[in-house]
């Protein structure tokens, strides 16, 4: 078993002294909310640079890197076959407003990973993804409602933004202000994971309801796996009821294998979405699917969307390199290994320190929840102790492990990530929890 970790209290004067600044010029100081670490407790992270599986923020501290971007991070930070393939396209130019053959060569093998893919829109973000795909299905089927999952996050357009994960979770907005009520009425909320409810509203809401959406694996209310059945019961009543099913794999896509994970879960989606790893760690997400539903977006119909950055060259050459270097046999099956042993040291060390815990957890992704109770949808996943949760982050943080900055959210393996990590993190894991526990008594 690897030594634990050292726990040293780290300097972050200079992070300290940036952040300042940024709250002056900046919302919050930052440009995403769960960056300003509230719910864990200190003060945010400000990075330089990265390298493989580590971080090094601006006061010389060296983090290795569970976060990963969000999961973007696969292959790492400043992965070399990434980062040539950018500067190689950077020479030639960074945006022209028009098609290059890049954006042909990166949906090509999108359509070979994911051949239900026949016809694929890039654009620059999750949320742009998944709300194009939500306009198409609206205008395809003349329905208005959709129907999304409690603590699934799809972006932060304004019919995602009630009962939502991520964010919004993690500093406790239910309704987002700005949202009007009649827009928020036409977003139905259903829990994880409950085929049951999804029958009622369908029942309920009769030739209203243009779409299902949902997250294959929850990722966003931290991790929590579909029962059996789950998708394919929304693949057949999306069909008897004449709605579409967008999944949406902004996350999971290219995460558990190379390609959708819905292949394995038995839902072929109507719309699929993508972000994060067909990136490389560039702006880009991409939503796609059957040709003859694509083909009602413009110029070929009259489903308007359009980006001036979409398909930007810079992005699609990171897209290319990193979708190409995880065609490699055996890969995905080492990360698996690898978090899977993660995934053990952390229930047995929770067993070990006599803490309530579970570990949730399926391919590279997983999330620690401080519960007696299975996780199995948003309910369980908000009676999960997250002052207990803070305390872990701040813990590991300090043993020079960087974990999510929030309960609700994924902790990621990538192809970097050695054997000699995981025993490191379980070592610094075990030695957290012992101190909590030891805390707890006294």
């Amino acid at each position: 078993m690897t030594a634990p970790q050292p726990k040293t209290k780290s300097t972050r004067r200079r992070s300290r002294e940036i952040f300042e600044r940024a709250e002056k010029l900046l919302v919050g100081g930052v440009n995403s909310p769960v960056r300003a670490f509230r719910s864990v407790g200190c003060d945010p992270l400000v990075i330089e640079r990265g390298e493989g599986q580590y971080l090094y923020d601006v006061d010389g501290n060296k983090l290795l890197d569970y976060v990963c971007s969000w999961g973007a991070m696969l292959l790492g930070h400043a992965n070399p076959g990434v980062t040539a393939a950018i500067a190689e396209q950077a020479k030639r130019g960074t945006s022209f407003g028009v098609t290059t053959e890049l954006e042909v060569e990166l949906a090509s093998l999108i359509n070979r990973a994911i051949p239900s893919l026949e016809k694929i829109r890039f654009v620059s973000s999750g949320t742009e993804a998944t709300m194009s795909a939500v306009r198409l299905a609206r205008g395809i089927t003349r329905r208005d409602c959709i129907l999304k999952f409690r603590g699934c996050y799809h972006g932060h357009a304004d019919s995602f933004l009630s009962e939502a994960g991520s964010g919004l979770a993690t500093l406790s907005i239910a309704e987002c202000p700005g949202v009007p009520e009649a827009l928020a009425q036409l977003t139905l909320n259903i829990g994880y994971n409950n085929l049951n409810g999804v029958e009622h509203l369908f029942s309920e809401h009769r030739d209203k309801i243009a779409a299902v959406i949902v997250e294959p694996i929850a990722a966003n209310m931290g991790v929590v796996l579909p029962e059996p059945g789950f998708l394919a019961g929304l693949r057949e009543i999306t069909r008897k009821n004449g709605a579409l099913l967008i999944i949406d794999e902004v996350i999971t896509g290219f995460r558990i294998h190379n390609g959708a994970v819905q292949q394995f879960l038995g839902g072929e989606a109507d719309i699929t979405t993508l972000g994060k790893i067909i990136g490389g760690g560039l702006p880009v997400a991409a939503y796609g699917g059957r040709a003859d539903l694509m083909n009602n977006i413009a110029p070929l119909g009259p489903i308007y969307q359009a980006g001036t950055l979409a398909g930007n060259p810079l992005a699609m050459a990171a897209g290319i390199a990193t979708l190409k270097q995880l065609a490699v046999d055996g890969l995905y099956h080492r990360i698996a290994e690898k978090a899977d042993r993660l995934a053990t040291g952390l229930r047995n060390a929770l067993v070990a320190a006599k803490i309530p815990g579970q570990v949730n957890s399926t391919g590279s992704l997983s999330t620690l929840f401080f519960s007696e109770e299975p996780v199995r949808d948003y309910a369980g996943a908000k009676r999960s102790d997250t002052k207990r949760y803070a305390r872990f982050f701040r813990e590991m943080l300090d043993r020079g492990i960087f974990l999510a900055p929030s309960q609700f959210e994924a902790a990621f393996v990538s192809t970097a990530h050695t054997s000699q990590d995981i025993e490191r993190t379980i070592a610094a894991a075990s030695d957290a929890l012992k101190t909590m526990a030891a805390d707890s008594e006294n």
